[in-house]
């Protein structure tokens, strides 16, 4: 035995997340299930496998992470250090080599008579050149591994998994696959091999040493894995729904149709490609260390990440795209980016993400960009402070790193920095708006107790940054609806050809220079569910924390899955519409609301305080689909040649992998002052 099933199909299902972001939902009901639904629209959602057990699977989701967390985690580090990385490889090697007649039996029950060959061969090359098991030679020889297990074997024969079950230390898995799992561990032979007798009066007889064995070979496994299954836990507001969801289509039976049928749309197809960003040293988040702040305003404490220089140097401040978390795998490649060419980085989570809307918002919902952006510029002043305490002599000039909705924020902040100079702590204090300099309405604190200067910044790098929220919402409800153009008899079919696609890909070995096999419906459809699943969290979290009585399930911790599909009807715009502007018009924002909301949300108002900032920099891309014909002029007029860098290429943050991209990034640094020799 080597992972358990469950944990070794997780590491697909994260790199399956990752592909697109889009397995998060659970089955989308029809319309007649809800009454009075809030949208129109017919997008239906293939069904995921039943999760009546849903309370009891969530307290078992919960022991595995606090397992994966607080043993496996802090124990792997010292079994690293102690077994260096090719002895860890040569255990894994000698594990999967002793699982070779489960795989045998299983390849020969499916019908798969090349895999029962190859995995022969492999057997054999392995265990007698490969010196037993410990090194491959079979994958250096290009023998094509075949994996099969009796849960897959069953599903062959007809079995249909009737629920999801979370079991406990073995990971996600369901009634067909538990029994499977018992049938491989039965069908493996060295489990009845003990060189000692069964003795009822001493337990250590009761299972043979293989069985212990593999045990250690699990945790051999686990401890090069485990981060990034913690770290997905973390980044997540509710990595079990994401996990639930999409192990139905990692273990699917089906096959996917990987002909693209229609035409392709490169904006869309690049966008995806963004996956493809990611940090490049394995060991470069757990370098990292993770603090947090008090916030006056909500007297909660709010996390951050942070990546320091030994010695003095500039700090970059990342802010990262909607709903995401400072531990998103773009946040970590930017820190780390900017951390090997010498600059300090600090993470934090997105002022869409429900660590920052529940621990930092001065408001119950985001949507109003004078409010998310103070919040963010609080936030950030007071993360500041903290660290000039922590590391008095470390800290240089600083810099506003935002990407997306990041960018966007981080371009408010640039606009209204110099008029907003002072932040009002005052704990537990009233919220009232008033007139700013900028002509639209401002969220303060009263009254007032003391004032704190905010942070200033001497660089903003804004990547990809929308213009007017208002056009881009609109682009993620239209990318959702692309499946409508599909006939109504084949639409779920196709959509749930499409989450097949993803996820034979999450299994095989990916590139930038991939090509990938999706139409335009398809790309733009991936694309808008990621952003409508990142829409569910933002409505859950902000009606737990202050519920406007609009959903009709009640809001339970253990049992989500109606509620979420509730949510999953509204649409962007049915959140602004319905939520986020009674919230702020009984909170006395400018009448009428939606344009007053309508003209915050838009950079263009903002257009003085941009241009009389030399110290932006702004990186976009021609074909970005969340900037219109109108917005990109709006940019080329309002900053000059050396403030803005526009690639032809690259869709929405696709080519941030690109090379000469993440020059242009470094450049966008390169001018800031160094950091003085004194302290600050």
């Amino acid at each position: 035995m080597k992972i358990p099933p469950g944990w070794r199909i997780l590491g697909v299902v994260v790199l399956f997340l990752s592909l697109c972001r889009s397995l998060i939902a659970q089955g989308q009901p029809s319309a007649a299930d809800i009454t009075n639904s809030p949208a129109t629209e017919t997008i239906v959602l293939p069904k995921s496998v039943p999760d009546p057990l849903e309370p009891f699977n969530r307290v078992m989701w919960a022991f595995n992470k606090g397992l994966m967390t607080d043993v496996i985690k802090p124990t792997s580090r010292v079994y690293r250090f102690v077994v260096v990385k090719p002895v860890r490889t040569g255990i894994g090697n000698f594990g999967r080599n002793l699982t070779y007649p489960g795989r045998l039996i299983n390849n020969l029950l499916q019908g798969k008579w090349s895999g029962a060959r190859d995995e022969s061969w492999r057997f054999v090359c392995n265990t007698t050149v490969g010196v037993a098991g410990i090194f491959d030679m079979a994958t250096k020889w290009k023998i094509q591994k075949s994996d099969a297990d009796f849960g897959q074997t069953f599903g062959k024969w007809g079995w249909k998994p009737d629920f999801f079950l979370m079991l406990p230390v073995f990971g996600p898995s369901n009634d067909r696959d538990t029994v499977g799992l018992a049938a491989d561990t039965a069908a493996n032979p060295l489990l009845y091999i003990a060189p000692y007798k069964f003795d009822a009066n001493n337990p250590l007889t009761y299972l043979g040493p293989y069985t212990y064995f593999s045990y250690a070979i699990m945790y051999n496994d686990l401890s090069d894995s485990v981060g990034e299954y913690v770290r997905f836990s973390q980044a997540e507001m509710d990595p079990y729904s994401e996990i639930q969801y999409a192990w139905t289509f990692v273990r699917a039976n089906r096959v996917a149709d990987f002909q693209v049928k229609g035409k392709q749309d490169p904006a869309s197809l690049e966008t995806l490609e963004s996956v493809f960003f990611t940090f490049k040293n394995p060991e470069f988040p757990e370098c990292g260390t993770t603090r947090s702040v008090l916030i006056p305003a909500t007297g909660r404490k709010l996390k951050f990440t942070f990546w320091l220089q030994p010695g003095k140097a500039n700090v970059v401040y990342i802010v990262p795209g909607l709903g995401s978390h400072r531990l998103a795998e773009p946040s970590l490649a930017l820190a780390e980016l900017v951390y090997s060419n010498g600059f300090s980085a600090v993470c934090i989570s997105s002022p869409f993400n429900s660590e920052f809307m529940e621990h930092a918002s001065t408001a119950a919902l985001p949507a109003y960009l004078p409010v998310d952006g103070r919040d963010l510029q609080v936030a950030l002043t007071e993360i500041d402070r903290r660290l000039h305490v922590l590391y008095p002599d470390r800290l240089g000039n600083r810099a506003l790193m935002g990407y997306s909705m990041g960018a966007f924020q981080s371009l408010f902040v640039a606009a209204t920095g110099p008029t907003n100079q002072y932040c009002v702590i005052t704990k537990g204090s009233a919220l009232h708006f008033r007139e700013g300099k900028q002509g639209v309405k401002e969220m303060r604190t009263a009254p007032v107790t003391n004032q704190v200067p905010l942070i200033q910044f001497d660089r903003f790098v804004a990547i990809n940054t929308p213009v007017r929220m208002g056009f881009g919402i609109s682009k993620l409800d239209e990318f959702y609806r692309a499946p409508l153009s599909w006939p109504g008899t084949n639409r779920i079919d196709n959509i749930e050809n499409t989450f097949l696609k993803v996820a034979a890909l999450s299994k095989s070995t990916l590139a930038p220079q991939t090509s990938l096999p999706f139409s335009a419906i398809e790309s733009r459809f991936l694309i808008g569910l990621t952003f409508r699943l990142m829409l569910r969290d933002i409505i859950y979290s902000s009606q737990r924390r202050n519920n406007q009585g609009i959903l009709q399930h009640p809001i339970h911790n253990f049992r989500r899955d109606p509620l979420y599909q509730e949510i999953l009807q509204y649409s962007y715009q049915d959140y602004f519409e319905k939520f986020a502007v009674p919230y702020y018009q009984a909170r006395g924002i400018a009448s009428p609301p939606v344009e007053a909301m309508e003209k915050a949300d838009d950079l263009r108002t903002y257009d003085a305080g941009l241009r009389a900032n030399p110290g932006i920099r702004i990186i976009v891309n021609q074909n970005d689909f969340l900037l219109a014909d109108e917005d990109l002029a709006w940019l080329h007029a309002t900053f000059a040649t050396n403030q803005l860098t526009v690639f032809p290429q690259g869709g929405h943050l696709g080519n941030l992998s690109n090379p000469t991209v993440q020059k242009a990034i470094l450049a966008a640094l390169t001018p800031m002052r160094p950091p003085s020799p004194k302290s600050n």
